[in-house]
């Protein structure tokens, strides 16, 4: 593969797909070599390496420590917020994990039964995922900073054997209490596990009972190492929940052999990473991200990854990202423009690099969402190294469009992501499913199948798997996102076409914000839009009617909603700023228009749509909207 061009590589991933893959898979320990290996199960339905036998865990922990790698450094633990520092080798990685898996057997937790885990940054999350993955027990980890209404959703859909949870989480200087959370989730969830596995921070000790409540380390404690359970390819590894526009969020399920293979794939092909590297993504195990880019490619790959609890600045300063590139000679960077923003606003002259040495980093890789041109440019002049902006989805679980410097660098464009990564056949479509020109703009799909390591199905609801992603254009998975290709293929992802807003790289449903604002008594009705935000990309700005002869003062109605979807959605959603108007814009069908709004307050140019009830009244939400200084800035970085 090294010494073939990326056009070779990519023509090949789509014209020979099977023999394609077959020769990706031969890269990782199989406990039986899959004969199948692309199987068409049903109308636009197919499966990987499907009679393959393989353990994920294996492949991460025990594969390395049987070819020699046991004493190199798997998983460093670097956490600023409680000044502590911890390494793991390969060995001692693989001897927790497989003592904590047999912990959980003992609980009764086996194969194809579900386990929630909700963890901060800290490496016993590593610790269960890996050990969930070890048993065939399927993990859902379920972001810590979600609120515990989000977490009874998870778990009343999940419905698991045992939830594992930490004391506390901590957000630069303050304590998030976990367990109070989980217990005030289980008061409001219809299923009960059957246990809750508490790791005690010492930020934030707890009373436990030791009869449902068992201390983490004493589950390990009660175990026996295990080795690791022989799965079919086909047997799920995890579910991830993203944000739908309904509200509901889905269950993403993965799959552990074509996950596997297109992981390590793409450490190679993507991320330019070879055995031995230290790898960093900056990102968190609640995210796809954390699933793929701290814990499973980089361990599959024989990297060194870095678990990474705290934040690119305050913790203590701008330079936090620089101190640990120098002291663990990290080789490449993931994490996402909101990260580089911050640090950009706190220290633009890049006085911080200046007190580092740095110079291990071979790249710095931006995704989550889209990369402003000025971050971009930014980041390139101080560490004078590549910037890959790539594109991809939770999905995918792995990128879809990149520059594939693992095989070609290719000349960057500001704002594109570049070209799709082999496996992936992006095609640019209209509403009629019929492929556009290039430069002109339309919904993307990628054309079926998918490569090894996408989306199985979401958990418990084909129906809706089938509805969301596989309906909108026949044989092509709709990615929900719009966007061109220009006349060197590069790939522009101009943004989400249904209503969830990316929030610091967070995928957020304005769909459930909106039912949480209209509960207040003096709402009327609601709508919830993202806009552009320099700092975390975009942000949720909500616009209401109040109800006829609803007296309050604005101030304190603003708090309240803030407060409300602050309670029922977390912190995460960075819902701060609401907007009174007499009127929301609306098609004769009754259809808020929620992207024209956008439009007019991203000081973009729109259509009079054909369905609007009165056209009179976008000159009322426009003149609102300049009331409230939100369309200001953007229209002066236009002149």
């Amino acid at each position: 593969m090294d010494q073939s061009s990326y056009q070779d590589i990519y023509n090949a991933s789509l014209e020979s797909k099977a023999a394609f893959w077959k020769e990706q898979a031969e890269q990782l320990e199989w406990f039986r070599q899959p004969s199948s290996i692309l199987t068409n199960t049903a109308k636009n339905r197919y499966e990987w390496f499907e009679d393959g036998e393989l353990n994920t865990s294996y492949l991460a922990l025990d594969h390395h420590v049987k070819n020699g790698r046991g004493d190199q450094v798997a998983l460093i633990y670097d956490s600023p917020v409680t000044g502590t520092k911890k390494i793991y080798t390969y060995k001692k990685l693989l001897d927790q994990v497989a003592r904590f898996a047999g912990g959980l057997r003992s609980l009764g937790i086996s194969k194809g039964d579900t386990v929630v885990i909700y963890m901060p940054m800290i490496p016993e999350a590593a610790i269960a995922m890996l050990a969930c993955a070890r048993l065939g027990a399927i993990h859902s980890v379920v972001f810590g900073g979600f609120a515990p209404h989000e977490l009874a959703i998870r778990i009343d859909d999940a419905k698991p054997k045992a939830i594992i949870t930490a004391s506390c989480g901590i957000e630069v200087d303050k304590i998030i209490p976990y367990k109070p959370y989980v217990d005030q989730a289980l008061k409001e969830s219809a299923h009960q596990p059957d246990y809750k596995i508490i790791h005690e921070r010492p930020e934030q000790p707890e009373r436990l009972d030791y009869k449902q409540e068992l201390g983490f380390y004493h589950v390990m404690s009660q175990g026996e190492a295990i080795p690791a359970e022989p799965l079919l390819s086909t047997d799920p590894l995890y579910i991830l929940y993203t944000s739908g526009t309904t509200g509901m969020p889905k269950g993403i399920v993965r799959d552990n052999g074509g996950h596997a293979t297109a992981l390590k794939f793409s450490m190679k092909t993507v991320y330019n990473a070879r055995p031995g590297d230290v790898y960093w993504a900056a990102s968190d195990v609640g995210w796809v991200v954390g699933h793929s880019y701290i814990i499973y490619a980089p361990l599959i790959q024989g990297c060194t990854t870095v678990l990474f609890e705290g934040k690119p600045i305050k913790t203590p300063d701008a330079g936090t990202f620089w101190r640990i590139i120098e002291e663990y000679k990290v080789n490449h960077l993931f994490t996402a423009p909101t990260a580089f923003r911050a640090i950009k606003k706190e220290d633009f002259q890049g006085e911080f690099f200046k007190r580092h040495d740095i110079s291990s980093l071979k790249t710095l890789f931006l995704a989550g969402e889209r990369c402003d041109p000025t971050t971009y440019q930014w980041a390139s002049d101080h560490l004078n190294i590549p910037v890959v902006d790539h594109w991809w989805q939770t999905e995918t679980g792995w990128p879809i469009v990149a520059n594939p410097i693992g095989i070609e660098q290719f000349p960057v464009k500001a704002g594109s992501a570049t070209l799709p990564v082999p496996g992936y056949e992006v095609r640019i479509l209209d509403e009629g499913g019929h492929e556009v020109d290039s430069g002109k703009e339309g919904f993307i799909a990628v054309k079926l199948p998918l490569p090894p390591g996408c989306m199985k199905t979401l958990w418990n609801d084909d129906k809706r798997f089938e509805t969301s992603y596989l309906s909108t254009f026949d044989g092509y998975y709709a990615t929900g996102d719009g966007g061109y290709k220009d006349e060197d293929g590069y790939v522009y992802i101009m943004g989400r076409i249904d209503d969830v807003i990316n929030v610091s790289g967070h995928r957020l449903s304005t769909g459930e914000m909106e039912e949480i604002v209209a509960t207040h008594e003096h709402v009327a009705e609601c709508a919830v839009i993202g806009i552009s935000d320099e700092l975390k990309g975009e942000v949720p700005l909500g616009i209401f009617v109040a109800k006829n002869d609803s007296e309050f003062d604005h101030q304190q109605l603003e708090q309240e909603l803030i407060a409300l979807v602050r309670r029922q959605v977390g912190a995460v959603a960075c819902f701060k700023k609401l907007v009174e108007v007499k009127r929301l814009p609306k098609t004769r069908s009754g259809k808020i228009l929620r992207k024209t709004m956008r439009q007019i307050i991203n000081a973009q140019p729109y259509n009079m749509p054909s369905t609007i009830d009165d056209p009179l009244i976008l000159e009322e939400i426009t003149n609102t909207f300049k009331e409230h200084n939100l369309i200001t800035q953007l229209e002066k970085e236009e002149v």
